[in-house]
């Protein structure tokens, strides 16, 4: 063990919130602030006690426990004790190794640090503030329209959810996969984009698929293309039209929307939408986030790459990022549409996350059913 295993730091945070995920997020936002004045980040992370007098309510085996606490942290999980105590509340005791000076590489120009901020979009904004409106909108949109809850595979994360138009009896397809740098958040999430493409008459599925790391990237691209041949096998029943099968994803979720295409077991796709995706993972294997992921295996990353496949000749593809984007992410949008001969990324306005309010209207909706809709 090195000297900066041994020489531990500990952060302490407590909410007195009672709802268990607004408690969550509220300590482990105050524990992530701690580590960020510390020059640290989740990776440093070696273990915490969670102290309630609720452990039932905050264990990690809850699906919305599990959610929160992968709001803040992603997938970096270190081990995590739950305490009882008499006290109310939840108080969170974190202990982290010191930072380490980095090493003086460049990757694609940027300094290690540089590039950590380059893929970062939480950066970008209070990440606190908007998955708990997102979670709010989400769950508000799928009680007023219905959504059908449908497992298309046997494990916890194989669902997905269907939200019909009203009046068409044979609906094209739009399935739409979230991001969460393949670690986190929940099609619930997104519920809420799916109103202008409804409007437009377009049935729409928002599958989840298994987190990483405890998930395989592979696995998650192996669900996503099973939600689609669920959605092909069932459309008779469930009043869809297969032929008019289109896919969209938004970061890592345009990472396996782009992958999907390219897979030998994957129905025809008509068109896709790719938003401010992750295409070539070969940078992120030099960041802790992408050796959590084990991409830097540098085999493994280029067989992950979108950017290392060949062009889907059968599909029509559009690509958009946020006006408020970093350089690396728009740079990776670019790259492949260059390398695929698509045409150039339309230009957002707003940034990594707000971009997707586009979906309900404007040049985003339009550029989805322009592109749905061929020449």
């Amino acid at each position: 063990m090195s000297a900066s295993e041994t020489d531990l730091h500990e952060i302490v945070a407590h909410s007195a919130e009672n709802d268990p995920v607004e408690a969550l997020r509220d300590a482990l936002g105050d524990i992530l602030a701690g580590l960020v004045t510390a020059g640290c980040g989740p990776h440093h992370l070696r273990e915490m006690v969670w102290e309630t007098d609720r452990p039932d309510a905050f264990h990690l085996s809850r699906h919305t426990v599990e959610l929160a606490y992968r709001e803040t942290f992603a997938g970096f999980r270190p081990s995590i004790r739950l305490q009882p105590r008499a006290e109310a509340g939840l108080t969170i005791r974190a202990s982290h190794a010191a930072a380490q000076p980095l090493p003086d590489t460049l990757v694609d120009g940027y300094s290690l640090r540089e590039l950590g901020r380059q893929y970062s979009p939480r950066l970008q904004a209070d990440m606190k503030a908007l998955f708990r409106q997102w979670s709010r909108d989400g769950e508000a949109f799928r009680a007023r329209h219905g959504a059908a809850d449908l497992a298309y595979g046997p494990g916890r994360f194989e669902r997905l959810d269907l939200y019909r138009p009203a009046g068409v009896t044979r609906a094209p397809i739009f399935v739409f996969i979230h991001g969460g740098y393949w670690q986190a958040s929940d099609k619930a999430q997104h519920a809420q984009f799916s109103q202008g493409l409804l409007d437009a008459g377009y049935a729409v599925a928002m599958p989840n698929y298994g987190l990483a790391p405890d998930t395989p990237l592979e696995t998650s691209l192996a669900q996503s293309v099973a939600a689609l041949n669920f959605l092909v096998r069932e459309s008779d029943a469930l009043g869809l039209d297969p032929a008019r099968l289109h896919v969209s994803g938004h970061s890592a979720g345009g990472h396996l929307a782009t992958m999907v295409l390219c897979a030998e077991n994957a129905p025809p796709v008509a068109s896709a939408l790719l938003l401010s995706g992750l295409y070539d993972l070969d940078p992120l294997g030099h960041l802790p986030l992408g050796r959590l992921l084990g991409l830097d295996d540098a085999t493994r990353a280029k067989r992950l790459s979108p950017i290392a496949q060949p062009r889907p000749q059968s599909t029509r593809i559009a690509f958009a990022v946020g006006e408020g984007e970093s350089d690396a992410f728009k740079a990776q949008s670019a790259a492949l549409a260059a390398t695929w001969q698509a045409p150039a990324p339309l230009i957002c306005p707003g940034h990594h996350f707000s971009m997707l309010e586009g979906l309900n209207g404007g040049a985003l909706l339009d550029l989805a059913l322009r592109t749905a809709e061929g020449p």
